[in-house]
Formats: C-alpha cells, structure tokens, sequence
C-alpha cells in the first residue's frame, strides 16, 4: 500500500473565484485606507489646534494693542496686522493633509465603484441561468456594495465639511465658531460609529477576522 504524502491529510483551503479575490482585496483596501484617514485626521486636528490657538492669540494681543493705541496715539498711527509666517505654514500644512484625505476619499469611490462592477457581472451569470452563491459565508454579493457605497457616502460628507472648515478656520474671528470647526474636524459627525461595526464585519466575511 502506497504511503500517503503529508499534503494528502492536510484540508485544503477553498480556491476563491477571480471575483472573490477582488472582493477579499477589496475588504482589506477599505481597512488600510480608514487606517491611513485615521492618521491625517489625527494630525488634522493637531494642525487646526495650533490654527486656533494662535488666532485667539492674536485677537488678544490685538485687543490690547487697539487698547494701547487709543490711549496714546491716533487713528493713522496704529500698526498695521503683523504677518504670521506659523500661522501661514499651518494652513499650508491643514490643506496638505486635506488633499491626502481627498486622495483617499477618491480611492474609497473607487472600490465602491469596482464591487458595483462584480455585482453586475454576478446578475448576467444569474441571468444567464446560473445559480446564486454567496462567495464568503452569509454575505450575498450586492451586500458588499451595499456596504461600500455606505461608507463612501460617509466619508464623501465628511471631506466636504472638511474642505469648509479648511477655507474657513484661518479666516474666522469667532472664537465660537472656530472651536466648532475644531470639534467638527476631532469627531467626524458625517463618518457614523457604524462604519467601525460594518468594516469589521466585511473583514470578518471575507476571512480577514477570525471569529
């Protein structure tokens, strides 16, 4: 009797179709990038801290010095608004950090974009007479677009509100206002807390997580 090769009692993993693949990709392309917005939110924030800190600032300093002015010179003798070069290189820096965001955001269209395409291919083979099957566990395929136009549509709001608060936070005299911008730009409000519950259970479809 011939003896059986180590690879003959070892379960073989299944052979995930081409559209599987992508799709299997697909899931880890949305984690790295919500990792990678993460990030420049972070150092968004941090940038737009320093923006508003140094605005108040200067209202404060300005106050005095209009303060001072009134007191012992006239009109025509008050300085002019000094430049702030720190203040400049921050804003250079915030819009930096938003047009890595826009390149994600772009990329996050893109993937959606892609499972709508294996979507609609898997609806002309089942039109073709082929039966449905899920590719993963329970997760039909349109789910998965589902999902990917969710988040999009997510992360497409809340780069808008971003681009806002980019043209707006070095101009603002409201203190208000700019700690408003400041709190928008921290806690996301377009981006909801299921958006963490819908990657973790994509990446736990498509074999990414283990239960």
């Amino acid at each position: 009797m011939a003896a059986k090769s180590p690879a003959d009692g070892t379960p073989k993993r299944p052979v995930l179709s081409v559209s599987a693949r992508k799709i299997k990709d697909n899931a880890a392309d949305w984690h790295n990038l919500m990792m990678k917005w993460e990030r420049l939110n972070d150092n968004g924030f941090t940038t737009a801290n320093k923006i508003v800190n140094m605005k108040i600032s200067e209202q404060f300093q300005g106050n005095k010095l209009e303060i001072a002015c009134d007191n012992s010179a006239a009109e025509s003798e008050k300085p002019a608004p000094k430049y702030n070069e720190e203040l400049d290189n921050c804003c250079a820096e915030l819009l930096e950090t938003l047009k890595h965001m826009t390149k994600i955001q772009m990329k996050m269209e893109k993937l959606t974009s892609t499972t709508k395409g294996i979507c609609d291919l898997e609806a002309y083979h089942r039109g073709a007479g082929n039966c449905t099957t899920h590719f993963f566990h329970t997760w039909p395929t349109p789910y998965f677009y589902e999902v990917s136009l969710k988040l999009s549509e997510m992360y497409k709001k809340e780069l808008q509100l971003k681009q806002t608060i980019v043209q707006e936070i070095a101009h603002s005299a409201d203190q208000d206002l700019l700690m408003v911008y400041l709190s928008s730009w921290l806690y996301q409000p377009y981006i909801e807390n299921s958006s963490q519950l819908l990657l973790e259970a994509m990446l736990l479809e498509t074999g990414h997580r283990q239960c």
